[in-house]
């Protein structure tokens, strides 16, 4: 997610090398938890994938479908969202499903109150259970209007922060707490992407687990393409299919004579329900 970008470009301006971490537990349970929901069946893709800032053109996508990469992450909203997204329609979602993609949708909310830089959206002590909870509901709008149903997860892009300062990660633990609870009661999944080394790390070092998002997209550039021989939490955290690791960014690729920049992402999670 070097798209998961409050801007592509800020982001690499102002974060080195950052770390991503998730709640504990095993995904599917996590999601599968609220009482008298009946879930639809998770999709999952075990795979390569990429992910880069504004979604390619449709006749990209056709071209790049060689079989190095099986799914593309897509930015579905949020007011932090890097960049326009001219191509992403519920028929361009159709069309490259149809295809056989398999879409990861993710979500660009409110950020950290003691990150660096400023963001259009920011996360405060007092408005951070109310944000969480419209945000979500805004991300919920958004994912069904492309035509990814209940069932589908969200992927919440939380960018690298100072996790020392306990008045701002107890504000960000509230916000993507109530940003998933709110996802849940309207069927979606919970997901998550963030840093090993910040972000991610205070999700899966929460003592508290209530409401903690049940899949992982962890964030480190290692260059290696799995989600379990550098999994740097601890191996009964999110287990059963509910692991993302982005592991190289800012690749530019050349597939079937279209070249777009992407970060690879090792898959092995829950992506989006189109059918």
């Amino acid at each position: 997610m070097s798209s998961h970008r409050q801007s592509r470009k800020r982001r690499y301006v102002t974060w080195g090398v950052a770390g991503v971490a998730v709640v504990a537990g095993a995904g599917i349970a996590a999601q599968t938890s609220m009482a008298a929901t009946t879930w639809p069946a998770q999709k999952t893709f075990t795979g390569r994938a990429f992910d880069t800032c504004a979604a390619p053109s449709l006749s990209a996508m056709k071209a790049w479908h060689t079989g190095f990469y099986g799914a593309a992450a897509v930015y579905i909203g949020g007011k932090n969202r890097g960049c326009a997204q001219p191509n992403l329609t519920a028929s361009w979602v159709k069309s490259v499903s149809t295809l056989g993609w398999k879409l990861i949708p993710l979500y660009v909310g409110a950020q950290p109150p003691c990150q660096t830089g400023s963001s259009p959206e920011k996360i405060s002590a007092a408005t951070a259970a109310s944000l969480g909870a419209s945000d979500a509901a805004d991300a919920v709008a958004k994912a069904a209007a492309l035509g990814m149903k209940a069932g589908s997860p969200v992927y919440l892009d939380m960018e690298s922060y100072d996790i020392t300062n306990k008045a701002c990660n107890d504000a960000v633990l509230t916000y993507v707490r109530a940003f998933d609870k709110a996802l849940r009661a309207k069927t979606y999944r919970s997901g998550y992407y963030g840093f090993t080394s910040s972000s991610a790390k205070a999700i899966a070092n929460a003592t508290d687990k209530t409401d903690l998002p049940g899949n992982m997209w962890y964030a480190l550039w290692d260059k290696t393409n799995t989600t379990t021989s550098d999994w740097p939490f601890a191996k009964t955290q999110w287990t059963d299919h509910s692991r993302g690791h982005q592991y190289m960014v800012n690749s530019k690729e050349t597939i079937g004579g279209v070249t777009i920049t992407v970060d690879r992402d090792a898959w092995d999670g829950p992506v989006a329900i189109t059918g």
